[in-house]
Formats: C-alpha cells, structure tokens, sequence
C-alpha cells in the first residue's frame, strides 16, 4: 500500500474501503444522499468553502490547538514522554466541532432550513448546536435518556444554544437508540434537513466527510510535533468509538513510520454487553447504513454495549477503521472503565487537566505504553474535556482517593 496517494483513493466511488463501508438505505433515502454526495464533492474543490472554513476555525474555534508535554505525568509514569493534542480547547471543549461547522456550511450550500443529529456524551450534540446557531439553522438532537442523565451540563448547553433536545426512550436508551431516531427523522424531514453524523460511520458520504473535516487534527498535530522536537512521535494513539477524532488523528500519519493505536471501550470486561470493544470482539456486520465490524447477539443483530463513556458505547465502528486494522496499518487495543477513571484522575491531578471520559482511555493507554516503552514519545488526542463527565464520576468514585496515583 502506498500511503502517498491513499486519500485518492479511499474510499471508492461506492464509499467503500475494502469490503468495508458502502450504502445500505432505503429508495426514499438514496436520492437524499446523492444529493448529498454531490454537494460535497463540489463544495470540496471549492476555494471559497475551503476559505470560509479556515476562516471559522481560527476566528470562531480558536484553531490551532496546541500540542502539550505532560512532564509530570510522564515522570510518575517513569517511562516515555506523553504528549497531548489539546483538541479540549477547541471551541465547544470538543473535536466535534471540526465536522459540525463544516457539516452546517454544506447545509446552507444546499439550502436546507435544519440539521438533525444523535449524540451520546453530548459533545456531537453541542457543537452542531453552536455550528446551527452561528449559520441560523434549526437543529434537532436525539439522545438516549440513559445519556440525557449522565449528561446534564451538555443537555442545558444545548437547550441554551436554542437546540431541541428529542428524548429516545426504546431499547437500551443510549447511542444506538439515538442513531436509530434520528434516521427515522432524517427519512421524514430530508427535502428540508441535512442529517449530521456525528462520527465517521453510517452510509456514503458520511464517513468521508466526517474523516475530511477532523483531519485537520492530525494535520496540526504533525507539524507542530515536528516543530517542538525536530521529528515524529513514536506512537500516536486515540479513543475509537465511532471512530472521528481517531480517524482525523491517523490518516495524516499513515505514510510515516509512526505507530498508531486506537483504543476501545472494555467497560466492566469481556462479557458481552459489559462493554462496547467491537475491534477486539466483533465481526463483520451491517448496521445504520453501511458495513464495518459490529457486536452481534446470538440472532445476529445489534449488540447491547457499554461503557462508562458515553460517546463510545456504540456497538460498531467506522467502515475506515475496520479496513485500517485489516491492513495492518493501525492496531487496535481496549481499556476498562478502572483503567480509564484511574487516567482521568492522574492527568487532572499532575496535570490541571481535566479530560473527558472518552479521551481518557486514551490516556489510559498512554501510561501503560509509556511504561513499556521505557524511552521515546506518545502524542495522545485528548479531544475532549471533562466538565460534562464531572458530576458523574464524583457520585461514583468521589475525588479519586481509592487510585494510587
């Protein structure tokens, strides 16, 4: 493979990569993503969205993020230098906001009225909240009312930015749910709506231009990296739910010699629906549209998952994803809930740095690597922090006395 010229070609004019990804939709459905595809492979070539773009991320989101050596964590660590990409100071506190405001600008290309959109922790939700208020657009939200609950400061934000929170209660009231209600609304209001994925899953084009949007992470980390230390990290790694801000982590590293894992949900252990590590445990499977690796009961369908992060209990993962670990080019790894609360702790506490509970895998990871890799340098995307994910983890594991930091 020649990674040089891989964006060329991936994925294909079906939206596949490998065996992976696709369209699976309804008649109703495939004009409305034509439409869609056409737009975006429009506006793509377009200089003056392309301006506009860079234009809303460094005067409204405050890009470029910076890059942070954490010295203290990487002391107690005793092993290789940990790095962050600060995508927590990204407007929103989040990395969605890096395909929300591009999503919305595709949507007053096509002059839609509305944006419709799932959310699990609430970032997604957030920032296409702001993304819909800065471009006047309507905006609904689904969320699983198990997430509304863990979820509280995000749900009020959103309330406030003039966003309609739309309450799902069927099944396990969570992510999937939520995906699952915003399609329906999706396949209901189309003519005058877009729907913005909040990951870079679902049918073609959707886990294109999701990957497009947040490879600008990946992009900025690179060079600024470059910049600090006059060469590449050793690892770079990120948290794997859907599978965005990794993707937009990785596709800019693929043509380097520079390791890359992502890290998944293990929650409370390997049974299945105790967590949401589709990478380590699932198979092959078509779900919300398009093909990938997923979690499947014993009647093949959808999984029940979890994880104490809830932007990564999602019982699959991106179609790019799942053809990057066949390849070989990424290689994928799961962190439990212990492992995860234990590292939101740590960087906070060494660190002043309060990371939200999806980025927290990652960090997880990062020490453990650190401590096997003795030398050398781990660049973590920290894409989010953890104010929305505050309240939860004090009622449940009060300031972290129990972890021996």
């Amino acid at each position: 493979m020649d990674y040089r010229t891989y964006l060329r070609y991936h994925p294909d004019e079906n939206g596949y990569f490998g065996e992976y990804g696709g369209a699976f939709l309804t008649e109703e459905l495939k004009d409305a993503m034509a439409e869609i595809t056409e737009a975006y492979h429009t506006i793509a070539q377009s200089a003056q969205f392309v301006n506009e773009l860079r234009r809303i991320r460094k005067d409204f989101q405050g890009r470029p993020t910076p890059v942070y050596h954490c010295e203290r964590l990487s002391r107690v660590n005793g092993g290789a230098q940990i790095y962050l990409k600060r995508e927590d100071l990204n407007h929103s506190g989040a990395h969605k906001l890096n395909h929300c405001m591009g999503e919305c600008l595709l949507a007053k290309y096509m002059g839609k009225k509305k944006v419709i959109a799932e959310t699990g922790a609430g970032q997604h939700g957030v920032a296409l909240a702001m993304a819909a208020a800065f471009f006047g657009l309507e905006c609904d939200i689904y969320m699983g009312e198990v997430d509304i609950a863990k979820q509280g400061p995000n749900v009020t934000r959103m309330k406030i930015l003039g966003t309609r929170v739309v309450p799902v209660t069927h099944g396990l009231k969570t992510l999937k749910e939520a995906v699952d209600a915003a399609f329906e609304a999706y396949a209901r209001e189309y003519e005058d709506a877009i729907y913005c994925i909040g990951s870079c899953l679902g049918p073609h084009p959707f886990p294109l231009m999701v990957r497009d949007f947040q490879m600008v992470v990946g992009q900025e980390m690179r060079e600024q990296f470059r910049d600090m230390m006059g060469h590449e990290p050793d690892v770079v790694c990120a948290c794997v739910g859907g599978g965005s801000n990794s993707l937009g982590t990785f596709v800019p590293f693929l043509d380097s010699a520079v390791e890359l894992y992502g890290v998944e949900p293990l929650g409370k252990g390997d049974a299945l629906g105790d967590h949401a590590a589709s990478m380590k445990h699932g198979t092959p499977g078509i779900m919300h549209g398009f093909n990938s690796i997923m979690l499947k009961d014993e009647n093949g369908e959808p999984a029940p998952v979890y994880s104490i992060a809830s932007g990564l209990d999602y019982p699959s993962v991106g179609p790019e994803h799942a053809y990057l670990r066949s390849l070989g080019r990424v290689q994928y790894d799961a962190v439990s809930d212990e492992e995860a609360v234990r590292a939101f702790f740590a960087l906070s506490k060494y660190e002043g740095i309060i990371p939200a509970l999806e980025s927290s895998h990652a960090v997880a990871f990062a020490m453990k690597k650190a401590k096997e890799m003795k030398t050398g340098s781990i660049l973590v995307t920290l894409s989010g922090r953890g104010d929305k994910d505050v309240d939860y983890v004090v009622e449940h594991y009060g300031f972290g006395e129990q972890f021996q930091l």
